[in-house]
């Protein structure tokens, strides 16, 4: 049976996690490291539905329909893409103006993805040169206490553990993470883009009528 007590080296755990961290801080800004450690909250999440708001849209539809666009300055909207577009519907934007401002906040929200997933994929990618490094701090102590075969266990353990937790990082905890920011991000990405299409049609349908009322 295997003694797990075994497998912690206090030295290997330093130089692999540390050294990830330090590497990482250095490869990527800032900002992107912030927003890849907000991210972890949302892994336990379902992938994002753009149902509910696709029913909303229709409930807002049916009101602007009945009593003007303007009715639907006082709904109340949650998710902040959609009421931006109802915002610049009451506005008085047109199908184009609508479907261009989605676009781009489709395409800003999927490029702080990217940066997040980004920021864990290249952390997977030095975990395990930081393993390699603690090997060879490992075998350089082995070399050096040649004449004291009592400190040799300690940096055989130091060389053979940090291989060994540079490669269960990078598999087994960052390219995961990384790998599922991804896929929740494809996800949201194309339920999003079921959107643009009645936000559209609604300002299309309501752009001519308060034209119309205007002149």
């Amino acid at each position: 049976m295997i003694d797990l007590a075994q497998l912690i080296d206090p030295a290997a755990l330093v130089i692999v996690g540390g050294g990830t961290l330090l590497a990482a801080t250095l490869r990527t800004p800032a900002r992107d490291l912030a927003r890849a450690a907000r991210a972890l909250a949302t892994l336990h999440r379902a992938p994002f539905r753009s149902d509910a708001l696709l029913e909303q849209v229709a409930a807002l539809s049916r009101i602007a329909r009945r009593h003007g666009a303007l009715a639907l300055d006082r709904s109340v909207i949650a998710d902040r893409d959609v009421a931006r577009a109802v915002a610049a519907v009451v506005d008085g934007a047109g199908s184009d103006e609508v479907s261009a401002l989605l676009a781009d906040a489709r395409a800003a929200r999927a490029e702080r993805h990217r940066s997040a997933a980004d920021a864990w994929a290249q952390a997977a990618e030095v975990a395990p040169a930081m393993g390699m490094v603690g090997t060879l701090v490992g075998l350089a102590q082995v070399f050096a206490s040649m004449t004291d075969p009592a400190a040799i266990g300690g940096a055989m353990a130091v060389a053979l553990l940090a291989t060994l937790y540079g490669a269960v990082l990078a598999n087994l905890v960052l390219s995961p993470v990384a790998q599922r920011l991804r896929s929740a991000a494809r996800a949201e990405w194309f339920e999003r883009g079921r959107l643009e299409g009645p936000l559209a049609a609604l300002a299309a349908r309501e752009a001519p009528v308060r034209l119309g009322r205007a002149a």
